[in-house]
């Protein structure tokens, strides 16, 4: 049986072991901050460094290093230098959101998509988990993750706004998220630019400006920005 060590007791950390643990792995402990973490590697074929960002390459590098145990961190925007010197590394980022550790471990095993790259360890854990992966280098980390953070984050804002915009009307707001449901399908099946709809696509600057008048004046930028974002799709398309 394969052991795995977890430093990071957060959510994404918390998640990974359940995970692991549900698909056979035997789980090391969870060190958290404060605590010793010299031997980490030691006794274990994976070490999962979950901590935030900033502070992997300094966890990493107070880590003796072990000839097999293949290092592996869960950041999305960084690449493999941060995990020198071992000789083992790799990155595991999953494309999923994570709010809890009970979810997140369900969402792990639920064919997830992962961001993969070095030692092909990691490889073979994403198909334990039943989950999809592909590679990326050092070189187009940051972009990935920007990329992952419009998905997810941003949407989360901009559906905040809808919340907010909305309220006054009345209107409920699971009606615009079932449209928001559907206009992600739509966009699966037919791609963003096809799948664009309403007064920016048909160019109908009367209805936008009607629109704006509409918005609080704090609402209008982010407004703003959608309708040229839309008309760069559009004229991309």
């Amino acid at each position: 049986m394969q052991r795995v060590r977890v430093i990071g007791a957060g959510r994404a950390g918390g998640s990974v072991l359940r995970a692991l643990v549900d698909v056979g792995w035997d789980p090391a402990g969870v060190l958290r901050r404060g605590d010793p973490v010299a031997d980490a590697a030691a006794g274990v074929d994976m070490l999962v460094i979950a901590t935030p960002d900033p502070v992997i390459a300094e966890v990493a590098a107070a880590i003796r290093p072990e000839a097999d145990t293949v290092v592996v961190h869960l950041a999305g925007s960084l690449g493999l230098d941060v995990l020198d010197p071992h000789p083992r590394r790799a990155a595991l980022h999953p494309l999923v959101a994570m709010p809890s550790p009970q979810l997140g471990a369900a969402r792990l095993r639920g064919g997830a998509w992962f961001a993969v790259a070095g030692d092909p360890l990691v490889i073979r854990v994403v198909e334990q988990l039943g989950g999809r992966w592909f590679e990326v280098d050092d070189e187009h980390r940051t972009a990935y993750h920007a990329a992952a953070a419009i998905a997810s984050n941003h949407l989360v804002a901009l559906l905040g706004q809808v919340q907010r915009v909305a309220a006054p009307a009345g209107v409920p707001f699971d009606a615009y998220l079932d449209l928001a449901r559907a206009t992600v399908e739509n966009v699966a099946e037919l791609g963003p630019a096809a799948a664009l709809t309403g007064p920016a696509a048909r160019g109908d600057w009367e209805t936008i400006e009607r629109h704006l008048a509409a918005l609080p004046a704090d609402e209008r930028e982010a407004y703003r920005a959608m309708v040229r974002a839309a008309r760069r799709l559009l004229e991309e398309g």
